[in-house]
């Protein structure tokens, strides 16, 4: 399943649960700063090796993503003003992919692991977060 937290046109966040498709997909557009897809590959597919090109990039804010390994946490989800707008329940084996505005979490079982990949470089909690 694949859902979208919308504000008007922009998308806040998307959560993945439940099986993903076959193939190659990805979720977040071409031009957000961090890019997320899923491979669900059937053995002995093999995928060119490659590396990647130093590229120049512009980054205005921060994006995050958080792989649920173990537990169950609760999103809250803020549009860009700071307005809360919905609570996301994710569970073990879910991805929320924290696009554009706000978010918050409450862990709301023992033991919850979660893996969280963000683009960089970090500049400070001063500089890069406003607390909500």
């Amino acid at each position: 399943m694949i859902r979208q937290v919308k504000s008007g046109d922009d998308i806040l966040a998307i959560h993945l649960s439940g099986e993903w498709e076959s193939g190659l997909h990805f979720y977040s557009a071409e031009e957000d700063f961090v890019q997320v897809g899923t491979w669900h590959y059937d053995a002995g597919k093999k995928l060119h090796a490659h590396k990647h090109n130093p590229v120049a990039r512009t980054i205005t804010h921060t994006q995050e993503v958080i792989y649920i390994k173990q537990g169950t946490l609760k999103a809250s989800i803020y549009d860009i003003d700071g307005r809360f707008l919905e609570c996301i329940e994710a569970h073990q084996g879910d991805v929320l992919i924290l696009l554009n505005g706000g978010h918050g979490y409450e862990i709301m079982e023992d033991a919850t692991q979660v893996l969280e990949v963000k683009n960089g470089p970090f500049v400070g909690c001063e500089a890069d977060k406003t607390r909500l």
